[in-house]
């Protein structure tokens, strides 16, 4: 079955925090936005993420455009805190007249007279001008393959499936990483289990709230979360923010941090110099990659699956967009606080090719 849209301005593939910003904004602007999401709500991966996950960033800068974070602005709000706004501001978008759709899982974009069509699992197909793939970097864990790993008789798991220390109680395990989520889940772990991070570069450390103001507060301050993307060769990785209970963890000994182990070696993993220790679990927190695999046939990736675009706007199909990639136009792109001013900079670009495309002129 085939719909075509003339009411419909924009497809937007994802119902996550990326998507719900991008479905505002076309709003304001006047356009009508189609929502579709693959799971049964409009709160992207946030519900899937480990139950102790707290926001590194107070409420007054998490919230997505138009509507304030609820409660006290100066505290750090817990993951299903942030679930329910997500849901609340989903109702909110539905009541103002955009369109969502829980259960609509994309298999496939492909150019059309009309601009595009959008390929579902259950066999329908939509068309619309424009499209924004707003699917998010959360949903596709980053599994690297590390030698050895074939016969290693322990437990390797992406920190995407961690949900509780519980199940690692008594255990050794090593976690793989050196950012906030693999600190966290390290320092949580460390209470009832045996724990070593272990990483290529040491782990850097970024006070929380430096001369008594968060972090946030001075990012907001200096522009530093508006710094564009292209002025940095390769984005850094991030560093972790700590009130001082890491660096203190780690200073006495409750929490363990080393270099990179070379390989497995059956049940065991080698440390440089060679020592061979027995792993119980290995936990990667290695990151996560664009899940964008309904664009493979389109030609707007690259070899390694990464959108082709210059500040979210596709350089190979004019009316497609990207939300939500990580440093897509600066530090906060994929954050709470940051997508919003990318989706209305995007939304504005695209406005401006849909107008193009339906003026006398163009026809």
């Amino acid at each position: 079955m085939t719909i075509r849209f003339g009411v419909m301005d924009i497809i937007v593939i994802g119902g996550g925090q990326s998507g719900l910003a991008a479905a505002r904004n076309l709003l304001d602007v006047g356009l009508t936005p189609l929502l579709l999401e693959a799971t049964d709500q409009a709160t992207g991966s946030w519900s899937r993420y480990y139950d102790s996950l707290t926001l590194f960033s107070p409420a007054r800068y998490s919230s997505l455009p138009g509507m304030a974070f609820p409660g006290d602005p100066d505290r750090y709000s817990h993951r299903d805190e942030v679930v329910a706004y997500l849901a609340r501001y989903a109702r909110e978008l539905s009541r103002l007249g955009a369109e969502i759709r829980t259960g609509a899982r994309v298999v496939a974009v492909e150019s059309s007279e009309e601009g595009f069509t959008v390929r579902l699992t259950e066999g329908t197909v939509l068309t619309a001008p424009g499209v924004i793939a707003a699917s998010g970097s959360f949903d596709n864990p980053h599994l690297p393959l590390l030698p050895g790993q074939a016969d290693f008789t322990g437990q390797i798991l992406h920190t995407a499936a961690y949900t509780s220390p519980q199940p690692y109680a008594g255990k050794r395990v090593i976690v793989v990483g050196a950012g906030n989520s693999a600190v966290q889940i390290a320092y949580e772990l460390a209470k009832i289990a045996t724990v070593t991070l272990a990483s290529r570069e040491p782990v850097r450390f970024l006070e929380q709230r430096p001369l008594g103001k968060d972090v946030h507060f001075w990012f907001n301050v200096t522009g530093f979360d508006r710094l564009p993307a292209r002025l940095v060769s390769s984005p850094p990785t991030s560093p972790v923010l700590d009130a001082g209970i890491y660096r203190q963890a780690l200073r006495d000994g409750r929490l363990e941090r080393r270099p990179m182990f070379t390989h497995f070696d059956g049940e065991a993993v080698v440390w440089p110099h060679g020592v061979r220790e027995p792993i119980d679990v290995v936990l990667l927190a290695t990151g996560y990659r664009p899940n964008l695999t309904y664009l493979d046939g389109l030609g707007a990736l690259d070899d390694n699956g990464y959108p082709r675009h210059d500040r979210g706007l596709s350089t190979t199909h004019p009316g497609l967009g990207f939300l939500g990639l990580e440093w897509q136009r600066n530090p906060a792109s994929n954050t709470l606080r940051g997508v919003g001013r990318d989706a209305r900079y995007l939304v504005r670009k695209l406005k401006s090719h849909l107008d193009l495309r339906r003026s006398p002129a163009s026809v």
